[in-house]
């Protein structure tokens, strides 16, 4: 299963697990290494890794496929797991080439990718920055497929090459059908999948509205979830998909509903994810480091705390920061320091005593706004900053945990 959208999930007040920018020239600044299993290499400067899950799925298809190879191939013996192992190992190659499908359109584009996992159920690419254009988002999803087909294609071509029954003939035959089942999977017009991604391009380019093609592509991938909790078991239980009808009730239809559960509760999922991704895309506007900054009154860093608080009551304020005797900011006065000093200790506590010391990175301009503004965040992890005009000019405090606020309450806004 294939999930190449946009998945950096901005948090605000994390750590640098995305790229963001450089407070001291502006320039994108390298993330810190993401994390999600074991680091297999960085094809086109993109890491590669293999969740553990992987490890689960590879041993249950080396399970079944070595099942399959002693009714095909029974004078293998126990080597016939050895080969089911190379399949799957095959198999997940095959995928990670339906991946770099993707990155390598992204990178194209100039889209950051921020790692490609490969997982139990398949890959996915994480791309950071949506597509401009409905063509590109559309460009972007097919090639997954595209990659797959031509696999399978060449996989076929291979098999005029070898023996029909031989080992090499059941591997290229296995590949060549499940790079077909892969690209036909992803094909299907439901979001979180590639088709999901190609129709919401569509509906995008019809409606001019990319949230128009989200919230129809994701409808239509619930429709797909409910429709394969459904049909698969009921398919296999009829014997449509090509093996012999089963009876209601034995371990196979047990199992063909648990994967037909876990299919469709991830594409649910996918599509309920992309619906919240794009609603909180479509508000990340309403982020702005002007209107979410509290007021502040400069002090100097030998005030007593009772003395800053009665200063920030009169003006209506709501921060402090520390400035030197020219009036120059050194430091933001954190309210969690504030709130740990009893009021009794107050008029004998200097607010340099709890202020945090500013770096550059600390400093934001009044006019950041959205995923820029939380880009920025994420570059100088910090629970205060000080906001300033383009004039250098003191214009307030932005707290992380208002920003947070302000996140949260764009999520929850009701879907369209």
């Amino acid at each position: 299963m294939d999930d190449s959208g946009d998945n950096g999930r901005p948090q605000p007040g994390a750590g640098g697990t995305a790229p963001g920018t450089d407070p001291d020239n502006g320039k994108p600044k390298r993330p810190a290494e993401p994390g999600g299993g074991l680091l297999m290499g960085r094809p086109f400067g993109v890491p590669v890794y293999v969740a553990p899950s992987w490890f689960v799925v590879a041993a249950l298809i080396t399970w079944v496929f070595g099942g399959q190879l002693d009714r095909v191939l029974p004078e293998l013996g126990a080597a016939r797991y050895l080969v089911a192992l190379f399949f799957a190992i095959a198999f997940y190659a095959s995928v990670l080439v339906h991946e770099l499908a993707h990155t390598v359109a992204a990178l194209r584009y100039k889209l950051p990718v921020r790692r490609i996992q490969l997982q139990f159920f398949g890959g996915v690419s994480e791309i950071e920055k949506e597509s401009e254009t409905p063509g590109r988002e559309f460009v972007l999803a097919f090639v997954g497929p595209l990659l797959s087909l031509v696999l399978g294609g060449v996989f076929y071509g291979a098999m005029q090459f070898v023996e029909p029954g031989t080992v090499p003939g059941v591997l290229l035959a296995g590949l060549m059908i499940s790079n077909l089942i892969v690209a036909a999977f992803n094909l299907l017009p439901g979001l979180p999948l590639d088709g999901g991604r190609m129709l919401r391009a569509v509906v995008w380019k019809i409606t001019g509205k990319p949230m128009s093609g989200t919230i129809a592509a994701a409808w239509v991938g619930r429709g797909l979830a409910v429709t394969v909790l459904v049909g698969l078991p009921l398919l296999t239980h009829t014997g449509a998909l090509g093996g012999t009808a089963q009876d209601i009730g034995g371990v196979e239809t047990v199992m063909d509903a648990l994967l037909a559960a876990i299919l469709a509760g991830i594409i649910w999922t996918g599509a309920g994810n992309s619906l919240r991704m794009a609603r909180l895309r479509e508000h990340l506007p309403d982020l702005r480091a002007r209107t979410l900054t509290r007021r502040a009154v400069p002090v100097e860093s030998a005030t007593p705390l009772s003395e800053a608080l009665r200063r920030a009551n009169e003006a209506g304020a709501r921060a402090l920061v520390v400035v030197d005797g020219q009036g120059n900011p050194k430091g933001v006065v954190r309210e969690a320091a504030i709130v740990g000093v009893p009021e009794h200790r107050r008029p004998w506590v200097a607010v340099s005593g709890l202020a945090q010391d500013l770096t550059d990175g600390m400093r934001i301009p009044a006019e950041l706004a959205g995923e820029a503004l939380l880009d920025r965040l994420k570059v100088t992890p910090a629970t205060e900053y000080l906001v300033v005009e383009e004039t250098g000019e003191i214009y307030g405090v932005l707290s992380t945990a208002d920003v947070e606020r302000a996140f949260v309450k764009a999520m929850a806004r009701p879907e369209a």
